[in-house]
């Protein structure tokens, strides 16, 4: 039997939000709405009369390039291990011979 989500309360650029969350991922959540409403904030700056979804959506955007760049940055390492390790099996190939 699956765990029931729980209701939780977030804050972004001040408007209040209620999203459901599967117990024990609810600081994971807060952790994540304080991201967003750091990056909110950054990008509304000064400008207190910016539409509130515009200003979600470039947030948004800007996140999802952050953790594209992290993808590929992984993906450009496991290539690299890959590389690596395929070399030293060739030398030990090499060596059994």
């Amino acid at each position: 039997m699956g765990n029931a989500s729980e209701p939780v309360s977030v804050r972004l650029l001040d408007r209040e939000y209620t999203v459901g969350v599967e117990p024990g991922e609810r600081d994971s959540l807060m952790a994540a709405a304080r991201l967003l409403d750091a990056k909110m904030r950054e990008i509304r700056g000064g400008n207190r009369m910016a539409a509130a979804d515009r200003v979600a959506v470039l947030a948004a955007l800007n996140l999802a390039h952050e953790l594209q760049q992290l993808r590929d940055d992984n993906a450009d390492r496991d290539r690299e291990v890959a590389r690596v390790l395929d070399g030293m099996q060739r030398r030990l190939d090499g060596l059994g011979a």
